[in-house]
């Protein structure tokens, strides 16, 4: 059965202070989550980087790299599914990152869509690729699995065929598989259930998010949609839970990144918590 996990970005509001944190956590567990999917960055001392890039995007990160993460889920039964990881350091530092991800019990590093990367590059997708190869590669010689994370930068076309498309086609399925996540290629106008049955079990961890509007009464004419709590926005949430359950993913992962109903992550997930419960 696949655990059910958030994404530590998605509480960066809400876990800023040892105590916010506990209660957090023990929500998290009361709604029926037993996982949680930490950021490497935001269980340590963050860099000036991390924090203007994420101001700028309208997502602050608060203060829990001050915390002892560690001994926070001691202290709970939510299993850390895997941890977000950067290209730079798993090229750097390779052994720094594979022990941060045994110290937490888990198995997988994930790399996220990179940022100021041109995926309409085609030598640049390629040394991504190179690079994806070459750190799933030593990873695994520790025991530990690499795992690409898409946003929707990834669909940029080169030569007729998205970046993304050439990522799947050129990774090494025994070195690098994937943390899929349906809301941006959705957003990116792809036809996401059919990518998902051709990635297959090259998907061993689910990101889910819901794509809608909670705009109410009168309106013009063109609506701008956004992150939804799981089962109010439009998108075939039933149907992808399905096609990744049959191929035996190991985590369905929520992350509502913004737009969180009366602007609290901890209504959000809990609202979220009632799909995740009857469908994951």
């Amino acid at each position: 059965m696949a655990i059910k996990a958030i994404q530590q970005f998605q509480l960066r509001t809400v876990i800023g202070t040892e105590a916010k944190a506990k209660e957090t956590l023990r929500l998290m567990e009361e709604a029926g989550y037993d996982g949680i999917e930490l950021c490497s960055y935001m269980i340590k001392h963050m860099s000036l980087t991390i924090r203007a890039i994420t101001r700028l995007a309208g997502m602050p990160m608060g203060k829990s790299g001050n915390l002892d993460w560690h001994a926070l889920l001691a202290d709970t039964n939510l299993k850390v599914v895997s941890i977000h990881q950067d290209l730079g350091t798993l090229k750097r530092v390779p052994e720094e990152a594979i022990a941060e991800a045994k110290s937490y019990g888990t198995k997988y590093i994930v790399i996220t869509g990179m940022h100021h990367f041109d995926y309409s590059d085609k030598e640049a997708v390629d040394g991504l690729i190179a690079d994806l190869n070459a750190c799933g590669k030593r990873l695994k010689a520790d025991g530990i699995e690499l795992l690409y994370h898409n946003h929707n930068c990834e669909f940029r076309k080169i030569d007729g065929q998205t970046a993304y498309d050439r990522i799947i086609e050129n990774t090494d399925p025994e070195y690098v598989n994937f943390e899929f996540d349906s809301y941006w290629p959705t957003e990116a106008g792809v036809n996401t259930v059919e990518l998902m049955r051709r990635l297959g079990s090259r998907i061993k961890l689910y990101h889910i998010n819901d794509r809608g509007s909670r705009v109410e009464g009168k309106t013009s004419s063109i609506l701008t949609s956004d992150s939804m709590e799981l089962g109010y926005g439009n998108m075939d949430l039933k149907t992808m839970v399905d096609i990744v359950k049959e191929n035996g993913v190991d985590a369905v992962v929520l992350e509502s990144h913004k737009n969180w109903v009366d602007k609290s992550p901890i209504k959000s997930f809990q609202l979220s918590a009632k799909f995740m419960n009857e469908n994951v």
